[in-house]
């Protein structure tokens, strides 16, 4: 007779290949921080736990979502870490804690066995083929990755006060890519449902479309953002990489899961998810966060309404379709406008107020650069076409572009 964990585990989807490789790194990486425990490593000890600790994470998140009957092994291993990793703190500031030491090397121990465990569980059967390498660079987003890692990369040289270093600034722009692309495959995951309804922009993407299925993108998307956290807590600093997971949680859970589906007014505050890359960059460059880090957040959050209400503009068929309560749908279009004309102003006289922190250079820019936004934000209110909207969004997104450039380039020319 089957235990009630072998029936738990014959009734589930068998997992898929990312999710094994993410149980065999985990695993792996907290063999190597029991380890680095016996050897006394120090700092080489507690980065190698900054990188355990998430991918054990992720592998219970994805289990309590797509394998249920992993799941007590998945927990059991981040409990005993996350117990191993007291103890050691324990340790730390005591200076002299033998008791806690055993205890200590016993939980990482522990931990192994358990994370042994899970990576047996998910080499029973064979596991579904993975999709295609474009399905998965779909589900990142590249394009919007884009602009998120240049707000990001902005928020580096202003915190810098010019170039930062070559390597902090690749191992920073790549925790963030990881980041941005693991939240946007989530996102796919959530919106799987309103994208069929939403028409042929959307219906084809991976996971709305049947190529990859929402166990695969859910693997893929918890894999990448345990990667994110682990590779800037490790190579950056911690700060850096809490603020790219609050940012990645606040995108997938506050406004993909609850405000998207809930309020017009999503986008407002959703927009703040958008608004964290500046954070992050400047973060990693100084390890600590300022009023120029805060200016950067507002700036990015001020733009987000009237750059996506113009999108909601050009394709509110398509939400009403799939009854997401976007601006346009529930107000209109004459009000959507309106609203896109107010936050126009706010954000061009804000942009503008801070010059005093961002400098000459970038002053000169966000005059220029928003009155040609406040220009196409008058014309849209008086023309309220498909056309008008349209180039109102694309200029939005040069606009926010060279902003940012200007930004990061006024402390390395002045």
């Amino acid at each position: 007779m089957l235990s009630v964990e072998q029936e738990s585990l014959s009734s589930v989807p068998t997992p898929g290949a990312l999710f094994r490789l993410s149980a065999t790194a985990a695993a792996v990486a907290v063999g190597l921080v029991l380890a680095s425990a016996v050897l006394e490593l120090g700092a080489t000890h507690w980065g190698l736990a900054a990188i355990a600790l998430p991918l054990l994470a992720a592998n219970a998140i994805v289990a309590r979502w797509a394998y249920p009957g992993l799941l007590r092994r998945a927990l059991a291993a981040v409990a005993l870490f996350s117990f191993a990793i007291a103890l050691g703190g324990a340790v730390a500031w005591s200076g002299d804690a033998t008791w806690a030491g055993v205890f200590h090397v016993g939980a990482a121990g522990s931990a192994l066995a358990a994370s042994l465990l899970v990576v047996v569980a998910t080499f029973r059967g064979a596991p579904v083929p993975l999709a295609s390498a474009r399905d998965y660079l779909a589900l990142t987003k590249p394009r919007i990755m884009t602009l998120l890692l240049l707000t990001g990369a902005a928020g580096m040289f202003v915190g810098a006060q010019g170039v930062p270093p070559l390597g902090l600034f690749v191992a920073t722009m790549l925790g963030l890519a990881l980041a941005c692309g693991g939240a946007s495959a989530l996102n796919h995951v959530l919106d799987r449902d309103i994208d069929v309804l939403m028409g042929s922009r959307t219906r084809q993407r991976p996971v709305a479309s049947g190529r990859v299925t929402a166990e695969q993108a859910l693997e893929f998307g918890i894999l990448l953002s345990a990667l994110s956290f682990a590779l800037l807590a490790s190579a950056v600093n911690v700060l850096t990489a809490v603020l790219a997971l609050v940012g990645n949680l606040f995108y997938v859970v506050v406004y993909t899961r609850w405000l998207k589906r809930s309020t017009p007014q999503n986008i407002v505050i959703g927009g703040a998810a958008g608004a964290v890359p500046p954070l992050v960059g400047y973060a990693a460059a100084t390890g600590n966060l300022a009023l120029p880090a805060l200016w950067l957040f507002l700036i990015v959050f001020l733009w987000t309404p009237p750059h996506f209400w113009a999108l909601a503009l050009m394709i509110k068929k398509a939400y009403a379709a799939a009854g997401v309560p976007m601006l346009p749908v529930v107000r209109g279009d004459r009000e959507t406008a309106r609203q896109i004309l107010f936050y126009s102003f706010a954000m061009v006289t804000f942009t503008i107020a801070v010059g005093y922190w961002l400098g000459p250079l970038y002053t000169v820019a966000a005059a220029a650069l928003g009155a040609a936004f406040i220009v196409l934000a008058v014309l849209l209110r008086r023309d309220l076409s498909r056309a008008r909207a349209q180039v109102l969004f694309h200029y939005s997104l040069a606009y926010l572009a060279l902003l940012f450039v200007a930004a990061a380039l006024d402390p390395v020319i002045l």
